[in-house]
């Protein structure tokens, strides 16, 4: 499991990517942006693509449902369960001081 990117989920991506100003390396219409953040991915998740209601760590996996089984069994609850996107496979979790963060693996 490694760090893939931030997920922020934001209303309007053609203001998010002005707002933050940063490369754009990806994008998918109105619902998803990849951005460079200089080491870390800055994905901005339009209305369609939002799986979490606030900024969340995503880690990119070689198998999501695998890592949720590992992940649930030291304490982490499931708030999505792994479903397929347009992009990758993804899931939600909370870690056990309530933290959400998102699982994921390409397609």
């Amino acid at each position: 499991m490694k760090l893939g990117n931030v997920l922020i989920p934001v209303a309007d991506l053609d203001e998010a990517i002005a707002f933050y100003g940063l490369p754009v390396k990806f994008r998918d219409g109105d619902r998803f942006a990849a951005l460079d953040g200089g080491g870390v991915t800055v994905a901005l998740a339009g209305p369609a693509e939002q799986v979490t209601d606030s900024a969340a760590p995503s880690y990119k996996v070689d198998d999501v449902t695998a890592a949720v089984e590992r992940l649930t069994a030291r304490g982490g609850e499931v708030v999505r369960a792994p479903e397929a996107g347009p992009h990758e496979t993804r899931a939600v979790l909370r870690d056990p001081s309530g933290n959400l963060f998102v699982l994921y693996s390409p397609l």
